[in-house]
């Protein structure tokens, strides 16, 4: 008697674990609309962070977003109009993944803060005002760079603008010059001119006066054991995130940013805006994680 007690007691714990282990089927990442969740009897306004259960169904309202991220760490954008049952939902995922994007979901949902919202103004599209303002990078006096390509992004000057951007080696050789009338480029390492560089220095300046000039920046190539170590990482990674859309460039961010990837997270974020301009949660997102580096200031 004893021991069909025991062997009822351990099935019991074995089946409570296995349904509330994991605690959600799918988290919300990013939302963009008037959508509606149904847990149980009433409907609820939807928001970013919420955890979606089986059972559960939702309402997506007319040219709507939802980004969403699986128990399993693969990632589903939701932009049909209508009801949507969590279980159908659910079918459309292949949970053969990972998990290691649900991680990084975490990551980033967790650094959302309400004083970064507040403070969200003060962050990128800063204008200076006054011929004597310096230009402020948008990254740390010397940062670790991962990929190939990355996008520098600076304070805007008042009106229109023409923008120099050096880089020298260590020895103050000028390597490349660029001139650009928006307040940013896009960096490719790979190029001849710099590509033997284990560092270069970049600098940002008016075209008009060289005095409204930002400082020099040191963007330094990882070592190679750094690399290898990064590239293990977000190889598993990429098996749940290796469709082009914004959400997993969101979710790329939160890798990048944990692992003091801070160009390379911020690459991620413009390149998730870009793929979905008219979702405000990646913007928001973005100007947090500006405040929360200091890099805005």
């Amino acid at each position: 008697m004893k021991k069909n007690v025991f062997v009822l007691t351990f099935m019991l714990i074995f089946v409570v674990g296995a349904s509330f282990g994991q605690g959600y089927t799918f988290k919300v990442l990013a939302n963009k609309g008037a959508n509606k969740v149904k847990s149980g009897s009433e409907w609820q306004a939807l928001k970013t962070g919420a955890s979606l259960q089986d059972g559960d169904e939702l309402i997506i309202s007319e040219n709507a977003y939802l980004g969403l991220v699986h128990a399993s760490g693969k990632t589903l954008e939701v932009k049909a109009p209508g009801n949507h049952k969590i279980t159908d939902l659910a079918a459309k995922v292949n949970t053969g993944g990972s998990s290691v994007a649900s991680k990084y979901a975490d990551f980033v949902l967790s650094k959302m803060s309400a004083e970064g919202k507040k403070n969200r103004l003060s962050a990128t599209g800063a204008v200076h005002r006054g011929s004597g303002d310096a230009i402020q990078v948008f990254m740390p006096s010397s940062v670790g760079v991962f990929n190939d390509n990355a996008i520098i992004r600076w304070d805007s000057l008042d009106g229109q603008n023409m923008y120099v951007v050096t880089l020298k080696n260590m020895f103050d050789d000028v390597l490349l010059s660029m001139e650009t009338e928006n307040p940013n480029i896009e960096l490719d390492l790979t190029n001849s001119k710099i590509a033997k560089e284990n560092v270069v220095l970049l600098s940002v300046a008016s075209k008009g006066d060289a005095e409204i000039k930002s400082g020099t920046y040191a963007i330094k190539r990882l070592t190679k054991a750094d690399a290898e170590r990064v590239k293990g990482t977000l190889n598993e990674l990429m098996s749940d995130v290796n469709q082009e859309t914004a959400l997993n460039k969101y979710i790329l961010a939160g890798f990048y940013e944990e692992n003091n990837l801070l160009i390379d997270a911020l690459t991620s974020y413009e390149e998730a805006i870009k793929l979905a301009p008219e979702v405000e949660s990646y913007r928001e997102a973005y100007v947090e994680f500006l405040l929360r580096n200091r890099l805005n200031e």
